[in-house]
């Protein structure tokens, strides 16, 4: 599969202000960029940096106005897919040092919070079969309400309100892997057939020694998504960060798909 991404930014700051920005797909061996462009209009010179574990990268951005931003790419999806209920979870003793830091509580997924939650709950699951379970859950439970969070909300202020869009979904989803002793890793993403479309986010498990997408929203699968970055949670992957006001002026995102 190919995903054709068309992405439009127009922000305006009442002062100068640095900014980081993550739009682009990262260049992955699943998820080779055939072609793509960018423009950054009203941007001073900018420098690359690397973002979170080597995926995808971070662009440093001085801005004194106005920042129009416009980015395309096609993008080919070379994934295979896994029936994640087969799937072994990795013994907390053996997991490789950098996968260590997504089982620990994050400033959006407070997993400490929820051990006992997910033993009375997913307690006869193990692997990936616990994972099937608390995603299909997350799904039936909770409702997809746009505008019904914030950039403040965590992973518990979902978890007691079962509503939210696809970043706190996400968050509820880590938060309960990684209270179940399995590490778990926030994905901006591109994705087609997301309503309303916009910037995605799901979920990565480290089960049977690699990283596997989850989307508990239900919207996308994994063999259809593009990843941007990944972190232990949104903070982490903003596409777009501010050291200053800015105000949007206009944002929009299409993700069309074809085939190879």
């Amino acid at each position: 599969m190919i995903l054709d991404l068309t992405v439009h930014l127009h922000y305006r700051m009442a002062q100068a202000a640095d900014l980081l920005l993550q739009v682009e797909a990262a260049h992955l061996p699943d998820q080779p960029v055939l072609d793509s462009g960018l423009s950054l209009a009203g941007a001073l010179p900018h420098t690359r940096i690397a973002a979170e574990d080597g995926i995808g990268e971070r662009i440093w951005l001085h801005v004194e106005q106005e920042l129009v931003c416009d980015y395309t790419a096609s993008i080919a999806i070379a994934r295979p897919t896994h029936d994640i209920c087969v799937l072994c979870a990795t013994p907390p003793h053996q997991l490789p040092g950098d996968v260590v830091k997504y089982l620990m509580p994050s400033r959006y997924c407070p997993t400490d919070e929820f051990q006992n939650f997910v033993t009375a709950e997913f307690g006869s699951l193990q692997g990936g079969a616990r994972i099937a379970a608390i995603r299909d859950w997350i799904e039936s439970k909770f409702l997809y309400a746009p505008g019904c969070s914030n950039s403040q909300t965590t992973a518990k202020d979902t978890f007691v309100q079962r509503q939210g869009i696809c970043r706190d979904f996400a968050h509820v989803l880590i938060t309960l892997a990684r209270a179940s002793g399995i590490p778990a890793r926030f994905a901006s993403v591109y994705a087609p057939g997301v309503v309303p479309q916009d910037f995605h986010a799901v979920a990565e498990v480290w089960l049977d020694g690699a990283w596997h997408l989850v989307d508990p929203t239900g919207m996308a699968c994994a063999g259809n998504i593009a990843r941007i970055g990944v972190g232990q949670d949104a903070a982490d992957v903003a596409f777009i960060t501010s050291y200053g006001p800015i105000e949007m002026i206009a944002q929009w995102v299409t993700v069309g798909s074809r085939l190879a």
